[in-house]
């Protein structure tokens, strides 16, 4: 789905443009938190950057429990977060839009850090407006260029697999399992592992995925229709899995 529609349209197709902003959320190339208050809302944060997921619709930090973002949760804070498309390729359109979100910062529980065990708090942002708009739009062009996302249609689950989240489920596979993908392709064409060079998905959509790899013999490539629609993230990874027949994650 192009961004172009919903944004640059006279008539705002709020499906169309509630599903283009929770793209951008679930795939930003940028993220920028601004709290009241607050000078450096990173400070302190590994790597000085924010972790941030989409938890249908609302976004949600993770943040060491004594950091400055945990406070400011616990005070619940007003902050405003803007979101640069990272849909598409480097230098494409849809790159060129950005959402800002605005309400109040809120704790909203513990978790433990898969990677040093350490305990983080769970920030969530309880939103109360949304507004889409070209990233090359002048501070001076008019309301129309910038819209606002109406955020019972935003936080909407049909929402949740949306363009940014499969191509980050992409990215992600392609990048962390890499093994698993290559012993799915082996499996699949009794191919020796050592053969297989390697594999990426080239797509994903929540009925089907299409698979590119090289071995020995050269350039592959294959479709995979799943049985059923996918209906959550947690559905759509089983029925990869199902047809991979790989132990991805």
């Amino acid at each position: 789905m192009s961004l172009d529609t919903g944004i640059d349209a006279g008539r705002v197709d709020v499906h169309r443009l509630a599903a283009a902003a929770r793209s951008i959320l679930a795939c930003p190339d940028d993220v920028t938190l601004v709290v009241d208050g607050i000078d450096d809302i990173t400070a302190g944060l590994d790597q000085d950057h924010l972790e941030m997921q989409d938890h249908s619709g609302r976004p949600v930090f993770a943040c060491p429990a004594d950091s400055d973002l945990a406070l400011a949760a616990h005070d619940r804070r007003g902050a405003l977060l803007t979101l640069r498309s990272g849909l598409g390729r480097p230098g494409s359109s849809d790159r060129d839009a950005t959402l800002t979100l605005s309400g109040r910062l809120e704790a909203s529980g513990l978790e433990e850090c898969e990677c040093c065990c350490e305990v983080r708090l769970r920030v969530s942002l309880h939103l109360d407006f949304a507004v889409l708009a070209r990233e090359s739009t002048p501070d001076v062009a008019p309301d129309e260029t910038r819209l606002r996302v109406p955020l019972a249609a935003f936080g909407s689950r049909a929402h949740d697999l949306n363009r940014g989240f499969l191509q980050r489920s992409v990215e992600h596979a392609n990048v962390c399992h890499q093994d698993e993908l290559r012993r799915a392709i082996a499996t699949r064409t009794n191919t020796r592992l050592g053969d297989i060079v390697g594999v990426s998905l080239a797509d994903l959509q929540t009925t089907a995925v299409a698979l590119q790899w090289v071995d020995i013999d050269g350039a592959h490539d294959a479709a995979l229709s799943f049985p059923r629609a996918a209906t959550s993230a947690a559905d759509l990874g089983e029925l990869l899995r199902s047809e991979l027949h790989a132990g991805l994650c």
